[in-house]
């Protein structure tokens, strides 16, 4: 059993500053990579920002410059630090992890989503 847990989000004016953290429990045995997707209303989930075990991250180019992941393997955690936070950043978040659940067995595991809203 893995489980994967969202904290953070809420409601932020725009220029403002909001983070998210997530934290995965249960059968880990090896952390490959976790991140961030976002999704609105009518639109596909879109990946925001990933972090892999050798600390490498990639962003979609709407957050670079704005949105920081960072990770915490150690204790099974991902970060989201997000800055100069604009309307079209509202969107339920996600956070996901590809792991080992043993030396064979990988999936990928998501969160239940925490919304993120950004008002004028």
């Amino acid at each position: 059993q893995v489980q994967v847990v969202e904290s953070g989000g809420g409601l932020v004016q725009a220029g403002g500053s909001l983070s998210v953290s997530c934290r995965v429990s249960g059968s880990v045995f090896r952390l490959v990579a976790m991140g961030w997707y976002r999704q609105t209303p009518g639109k596909q989930r879109e990946l925001v920002a990933s972090v892999n075990a050798g600390g490498a991250t990639d962003y979609t180019d709407s957050v670079k410059g704005r949105f920081t992941i960072s990770r915490d393997f150690g204790n099974n955690a991902v970060y989201l630090q997000m800055n100069s936070l604009k309307l079209e950043d509202t969107a339920v978040y996600y956070c996901y992890a590809y792991l080992y659940t043993s030396p064979r067995d990988w999936d990928q595991y998501w969160g239940q989503g925490t919304q993120v809203t950004v008002s004028s």
